[in-house]
């Protein structure tokens, strides 16, 4: 039977998640009752139809639910199979309910549930040891906390009975990392301690290079307080933020750093309701710490001795933490590491579309109007582009008849696309996410901002209840009343947490009449380069034009952007083509196409330099 596609932000009405839910219990029901032993594919189904609810209607009551039974569905699993994979895949699981459904009933059963895990499953002590205690911390009064003190003590009379030091006490505590001597006395967090309430989340953390600095952006709930210092011998930068709460998917996470100014970077819960993030340094003048509230952020900047053109040929963007449901087995999930196997070589210049001219420096031409925006009247020139591979994380986006995800596609066109503009424009490309994670939209615009883009392309696939529906189209930052393209931007803007009291303000960043102007011509040049491209052996494929709307994702860039939506996923048959490594570097290469001429009729390149190298391949 073929699935059929889940559309993201097309959310379905509770009735929908109730009869898919029963459907699910249904085939759990009768995957116990199952003579013999039931295969990976037998329970492969159930999870899927589990997953469907969540995916389809991931606001309804029958959303969590099916969360936590996947979850239950791994842990039986990695029994039956004597699967360690499948038992961390349960974990990630878990995480992901609490992470996601926060007031969800079966909280408190997922924490003790991971615990259990640790120490009966994995016998990881440690691990076991920090969950029991985190749930005691957090449900001191639940009535699931005798089971959990019944854990720890059984962890305690273990390690006793295995030569435990004497001396160390029945209660066990937990020493966090950098309460040493220079910081400060150490702080431990015993089992019955207690966390102050009203706590702001950390919800992610990731660092880049920008070519002057680089930067730390630790993303939060809200705006909180903060203290900084930078300690010697060994050099490095602390930051507590004071009534925060760590959420056990980034608790005692480390983060490497390899561009010779950041080498590692380390977060754990210095005490109840105060985080602490460690940052290892090295060769380093200076150090801002600031705080943002739209979006809310500490960003942290650090300077380093060298030259920024040498800081800038190191950097390479990393990852964000704070992972999402990382799920090998969900339906379409293609396992994508940041750059490492996903980024294609480029041809070599023998095998090239002939590509624009672009000289060093030359007058702007005028639009296809016929006008000079003050961009193309004052000679502004490209140096750094931000791409957007559109969702991730939890938010796969559209899933294909045949479980292709839109995260998937539109993160593997992105990577392609920007070696295609590094190697041969020589623009400095920048990535929104390099890897299956998850940013909330407004913050994708204000990494642009952060990092001086000059150019914001977000990559998306479309997605219709008609399976014929098949083409191109890329959009700019406007009004419209156009009921596609507003039900597209409906679409892409489920995730976003902007309220009605901010409409105001998204009118005025809306009605920026020189940035509209740009990115009307931006669109243009793209969908014009995407459709050719595409449709030379593409029969059928359709022209759907260049259009306006409202998209979340566009609002707030200070520089020209677009949003491009470069196939139907939910056609079958267009899914069949974009799973192709061929294929998505076809789209990847007409996108290239259409911003290389949009340059093209700007002033030219600001990193001149990269030019002369790839000019008249």
């Amino acid at each position: 039977m073929m699935a059929l596609p889940v559309f993201a932000g097309n959310h379905r009405p509770d009735a929908w998640a109730n009869a898919h839910y029963d459907a699910a219990e249904k085939l759990r029901a009768a995957l116990s009752e199952r003579n013999g032993h039931p295969t990976r594919q037998d329970y492969q189904r159930v999870l899927d139809a589990y997953r469907r609810v969540y995916y389809g209607a991931p606001t309804s009551g029958k959303a969590d639910p099916s969360v936590s039974a996947v979850a239950e569905l791994l842990v039986e699993m990695g029994h039956h199979f004597d699967d360690d994979a499948l038992l961390r895949k349960a974990i990630r699981q878990y995480e992901f309910l609490r992470r996601e459904y926060p007031g969800s009933g079966s909280r408190f059963e997922a924490l003790l549930a991971i615990g259990k895990i640790y120490k009966d499953d994995l016998d990881e002590t440690a691990h076991a040891t920090a969950v029991f205690q985190e749930f005691l911390k957090r449900y001191p009064h639940h009535h699931l906390a005798d089971e959990a003190r019944g854990e720890l003590n059984e962890l305690e009379q273990d390690a006793s009975d295995s030569h435990h030091k004497p001396g160390d006490g029945d209660q066990k505590a937990s020493k966090l990392p950098d309460a040493d001597a220079n910081e400060g006395s150490a702080k431990t967090v015993s089992a019955g301690a207690t966390a102050p309430t009203d706590l702001t989340e950390i919800t992610g953390i990731r660092h880049w290079n920008t070519g002057e600095c680089t930067r730390v952006a630790i993303d939060l709930q809200k705006a909180v307080r903060f203290d900084s210092q930078r300690i010697d011998h060994p050099d490095r930068i602390f930051v507590d933020l004071l009534d925060t709460d760590l959420p056990s998917s980034l608790a005692g996470k480390s983060l490497d750093g390899d561009d010779g100014l950041l080498s590692k970077i380390r977060i754990a819960e210095f005490q109840p309701g105060r985080t602490r993030v460690v940052l290892e340094v090295q060769d380093v003048d200076s150090y801002k710490a600031s705080m943002s509230s739209d979006p809310p952020q500490l960003i942290i900047d650090v300077y380093g001795n060298r030259s920024a053109e040498a800081a800038s040929k190191a950097a390479v963007k990393k990852a964000v933490v704070a992972p999402d449901e990382e799920d090998d087995s969900a339906p379409g999930r293609t396992v994508s590491t940041a750059r490492a196997g996903t980024r294609s070589v480029v041809k070599p210049a023998s095998e090239r579309t002939k590509l624009p001219t672009i000289r060093k420096v030359h007058e702007a031409r005028p639009t296809a109007d016929g006008d000079r925006s003050l961009i193309r009247a004052l000679g502004l020139k490209i140096g750094k582009i931000v791409i957007d591979p559109g969702h991730g994380g939890h938010d796969t986006g559209t899933i294909g008849p045949h479980g292709l995800t839109e995260k998937d596609l539109v993160l593997s066109v992105s990577l392609r696309l920007g070696k295609l503009l590094e190697t041969r424009l020589g623009a400095q490309v920048d990535y929104t996410r390099d890897n299956d994670t998850f940013i909330p939209l407004e913050t994708r615009t204000a990494i642009a901002n952060q990092d001086q883009a000059d150019l914001f392309i977000s990559i998306h696939a479309n997605a219709s209840p008609d399976p014929d529906a098949r083409g191109v189209e890329t959009y700019y930052l406007n009004f419209t009343s156009s009921r596609d393209a507003l039900e597209v931007a409906a679409r892409e803007n489920a995730v976003s947490d902007q309220s009605i009291y901010e409409l105001q303000d998204l009118v005025k960043k809306i009605a920026l009449k020189d940035k509209i102007e740009e990115s009307r011509e931006f669109a243009t040049d793209v969908q014009t380069a995407l459709y050719s491209g595409l449709s030379a052996r593409n029969t059928g494929l359709r022209d759907r034009g260049v259009k306006r709307a409202p998209f979340i994702v566009l609002i707030g860039a200070n520089m020209p952007s677009i949003l491009a939506e470069i196939s139907f996923v939910s056609n079958p048959a267009d899914e069949r083509k974009l799973r192709s490594s061929e294929y998505r570097q076809r789209i990847a290469e007409s996108l290239y196409q259409g911003i290389a001429k949009y340059v093209s009729g700007l002033s030219g390149l600001k990193v001149a330099s990269k030019v002369d190298k790839t000019a008249g391949q």
